[in-house]
């Protein structure tokens, strides 16, 4: 297969293109495709505390498709140009959660919508503690964000998961993940030790 044509139909935001592809056969297929950009996203745990870090915000498309426009979602955000994953993810932790993150932990590069859109989606796992909550986070007045920072017991947020009640793909697989790796945060917290 090999692309043999591609018109621009609307570029802003997110830019969309009529692209026409030949098949090995000869025959030839177009398709509209979304294209935006690669983006990375960040669960941010704190192992110590059991909790993690989520935002709150509008998304217009689901308001559209579902009715109810506030997700639930870890931090994520496009990655700029000539701009690693990680730089990006660490850029968006500070801007939306106020989180300074030192260590990431790769998960998996995934096709968010392979139907329709390029963007590929650079997941991460972060452990923080209380002291790396160094800035306001709430996201950029600039881009018109409203976030709600969200701290939450890994607990309860397996029980939204659970119950279907997390709706956001790339937060159920993060959320997913670090069940799977560290399965011991997902219990009640260990009581303090007396000295």
């Amino acid at each position: 297969m090999k692309i043999v044509g591609q018109k621009s139909l609307y570029e802003g935001w997110g830019n969309y293109l009529l692209v026409t592809v030949e098949r090995a056969d000869g025959s030839r297929v177009k398709r509209e495709v979304e294209h935006h950009g690669d983006g990375a996203a960040v669960l941010a745990y704190d192992p110590v505390r059991r909790t993690a870090l989520f935002v709150r915000q509008l998304r217009i498309p689901i308001l559209l498709a579902a009715g109810a426009g506030e997700t639930l979602e870890v931090a994520a955000g496009l990655i700029d140009d000539d701009e690693a994953p990680e730089t990006c993810i660490r850029r968006e932790a500070m801007e939306e959660m106020g989180l300074r993150v030192e260590r990431l932990e790769p998960v998996a590069t995934i096709q968010s919508m392979p139907g329709i859109s390029t963007e590929r989606l650079h997941l991460f796992l972060a452990p923080y503690g209380e002291g790396d909550r160094v800035g306001e986070g709430g996201g950029l007045a600039g881009e018109d964000e409203q976030i709600t920072i969200v701290e939450m017991p890994l607990a309860e947020l397996a029980a939204l998961a659970d119950r279907g009640e997390l709706t956001d793909a790339k937060s159920l697989i993060l959320l997913q993940t670090l069940r799977v790796k560290h399965p011991d945060l997902f219990g009640a917290p260990a009581a303090a030790a007396s000295v």
